[in-house]
């Protein structure tokens, strides 16, 4: 379990390190919200992954789970509500 929690957080690490190149390389500002959404998702999805294999309760795992799904939420609503405002010209 060690071994695979270990690999996953080295997976999202990489998605982490992918979203901040597509950041930096992007032209606009629309494609680098998105690099950094998805891949800032996917990272962070990964490493909660690997936290609630080697956590020692179901309450902790749960706790995790639930950390993960409230950043979802927030920034894809926070990139929707800076996208819509870029392409009204703001």
């Amino acid at each position: 379990m060690q071994v695979l929690a270990g690999m996953l957080c080295l997976l999202g690490a990489f998605f982490f390190m992918a979203g901040s190149v597509g950041v930096i390389r992007f032209p606009d500002s629309l494609s680098r919200i998105h690099a950094l959404t998805k891949a800032d998702n996917l990272g962070l999805g990964f490493i909660v992954l690997a936290l609630v294999i080697t956590s020692q309760s179901v309450a902790v795992g749960l706790k995790l789970i639930l950390i993960w799904v409230l950043a979802l939420v927030a920034s894809s609503s926070i990139c929707f509500f800076l996208g819509r405002k870029l392409i009204r010209g703001g």
